[in-house]
């Protein structure tokens, strides 16, 4: 196995067939791969299997496989979890507003269908070295976080989407360790405790 290649990948679709040739050319590169059928089973999925890093989400999935708020619905939950993924958004529907409203919703890349292998890979190793990027800017204590901005809402609403943002990626990222949120965030104790106060923030979210 090629040591370079062991990231562990979650392919999300529908349509088993579909996901049997995901899986293998996937695995023909040494990728680890695990399958989901629903936005439940892959949230599921996520949340036990914490190595996960890449998704590849079908946008049409059920109960409204023709459409695509579902998956739309799952890179939202993905998204507010703050999971340390990156997904690769792979769909037929239609292209243009699947990709706004995939973009819109933090989506890392996307595929129309039918997408080849070596696009899918392409995609697959630029999200790895997103990833890797993103990891050695946290050891070096920058935080990256990604927030929607309504400019009609003004500047207050962008700072203050902002700050929960940070708060609850920096939460996360210390296993909920007040100290070292405040120490990473350059604030006191009591800080922390004003913040899970004031953005409802509580230890299992």
């Amino acid at each position: 196995m090629n040591a370079a290649n062991t990231a562990h990948l979650l392919v999300v679709d529908d349509d088993p067939a579909l996901r049997m040739m995901l899986r293998g050319v996937l695995e023909l590169h040494d990728y680890r791969v695990s399958e989901a059928e629903s936005r439940n089973a892959a949230l599921s999925l996520l949340t036990e299997q914490s190595d996960i890093a890449v998704v590849i989400l079908d946008l049409g999935l059920p109960p409204h496989a023709h459409a695509i708020t579902e998956g739309i619905a799952t890179l939202q939950e993905i998204q507010a979890a703050i999971l340390p993924v990156k997904v690769i958004v792979l769909t037929g529907q239609d292209q243009e507003a699947a990709a706004l409203a995939a973009i819109r919703e933090g989506a890392f890349d996307f595929l129309a269908k039918p997408a080849s292998a070596e696009a899918i890979l392409r995609a697959v190793k630029r999200a790895e070295l997103f990833l890797q990027k993103e990891r050695e800017l946290g050891e070096q204590g920058i935080t990256r976080i990604a927030i929607n901005a309504q400019i009609s809402d003004g500047l207050k609403g962008v700072r203050g989407d902002a700050e929960e943002r940070l708060v609850r990626q920096i939460l996360k990222e210390t296993g909920f360790n007040v100290n070292q949120s405040a120490k990473r965030l350059g604030v006191k104790r009591e800080n922390i405790y004003y913040f899970l106060k004031k953005f409802g923030i509580e230890r299992d979210a």
